[in-house]
Formats: structure tokens, C-alpha cells, sequence
């Protein structure tokens, strides 16, 4: 009696082709649409406001405090956040531009 299991050829390799990188694929176009564009188009904005600030206006730091732009320069920014009481921050913390009159409002 001839045993069939030893009568068989192995089946050639498969050749790995697209369709078996087509979800890596897939998920790497959904990961750059969901993630890392819109953070690059909010960075592109971070910087432009920061670029444009200007003495008087009204901005909210990362940390929460509201004040007006009393002085800038290339690193930091004088903020008065009360009648004359004036503190320095860093530049890249001015997180919200303000509406004009805000802190009135407040």
C-alpha cells in the first residue's frame, strides 16, 4: 500500500504581492487623515497667531491666565493681567487670541 501524504508536492510558496499589503496600506492613509494632518494644519495656525500678535491684545495662556499683551519680544511676552501687575511668559504659551473688550467682560 502507497501512503498519498508522501506521493504529494508541497505547494510552491506564495509571493507576497499587493492585495497582502493593501490594509497596511489602507491604515496608514486613515492614520494620516485622522491624525497627522489635522495636527500640522492646527501647528500651521499656532504659529501664525503666534507670528501676528501685536501689543494689545487679549490672550488666554496654556496655564489659564487672561491678560493683555503689554510688551513682546522674540521669547516672551508681557502680559498685564490685573492693573498694573505685569508677568512674563513664554511666547509658545499664548494659547487663545481673544476678542477684543474680553477681559472687560469678564
Amino acid at each position: 500500500m502507497i501512503s498519498l501524504a508522501h506521493a504529494q508536492t508541497a505547494a510552491p510558496a506564495a509571493t507576497p504581492g499587493l492585495a497582502d499589503f493593501l490594509p497596511l496600506i489602507i491604515i496608514f492613509i486613515l492614520f494620516w487623515f485622522m491624525l497627522i494632518r489635522p495636527q500640522m494644519k492646527r501647528t500651521k495656525e499656532q504659529k501664525k497667531m503666534l507670528a501676528e500678535l501685536a501689543k494689545g491684545d487679549e490672550v488666554i495662556t496654556a496655564s489659564g491666565q487672561v491678560g493683555k499683551i503689554a510688551k513682546i519680544g522674540d521669547q516672551y511676552v508681557s502680559l498685564e493681567i490685573a492693573d498694573g501687575v505685569v508677568v512674563h511668559v513664554q511666547k509658545q504659551s499664548v494659547q487663545t487670541l481673544l476678542p477684543k473688550g474680553t477681559i472687560k467682560g469678564l
